[in-house]
């Protein structure tokens, strides 16, 4: 089962549409999924899930537990001052180091109000993916000016649509 994280802590977020979106895509090919939403982790996790306290959060161990067991990875990735969400980066802080995502394989989506499209956040974490000992897919679709190319929750964009659906085949043969 493939896992996709919401890689946001904020709620109602463009980045969970995304999530929805591509999860249709992979039951479309016939692939189970789950969505994982950092809006739904513990309000406590920093200061009694991490570090010393690893282990002991029983609702944190609850969402470390389901991504201890994927294999693969979608991370939607929304760019926050230049970068990814802090809380992500939290959140894969306290994942086990390193066989969490050791030799484990994930494909990444920018999405960014302005015209980046979430790439230096995405290069910022595949430098921490590869670190982790992670592989990341090459295609890394870059959803720029999200509000501008969606509708009614759905995605208006033909080109965008078209790298989803190449990313997602892509992802299952990797």
């Amino acid at each position: 089962m493939i896992k996709i994280i919401v890689g946001t802590n904020r709620k109602n977020s463009v980045s969970k549409t995304i999530a929805e979106l591509y999860q249709h895509l992979l039951n479309e090919r016939g692939e189970q999924s789950e969505i994982l939403e950092l809006e739904n982790l513990p309000s406590d996790f920093i200061e009694n899930a991490l570090y010393e306290n690893n282990g002991k959060h029983d609702s944190y161990n609850e969402f470390h537990d389901q991504l201890v067991d994927g294999k693969k990875f979608v991370f939607i990735v929304p760019e926050y001052n230049g970068s990814f969400p802090g809380i992500l980066k939290t959140f894969i802080d306290g994942m086990t180091y390193p066989n969490t995502f050791r030799n484990k394989k994930c494909a990444l989506v920018g999405i960014s109000s302005g015209i980046g499209g979430g790439g230096i956040a995405m290069s910022h974490l595949t430098d921490i993916f590869h670190y982790l000992g992670m592989h990341v897919l090459a295609l890394k679709p870059r959803l720029a000016k999200i509000e501008q190319n969606m509708s009614d929750n759905l995605l208006t964009n033909r080109l965008y649509m078209d790298l989803l659906q190449t990313q997602a085949d892509m992802l299952l043969e990797f």
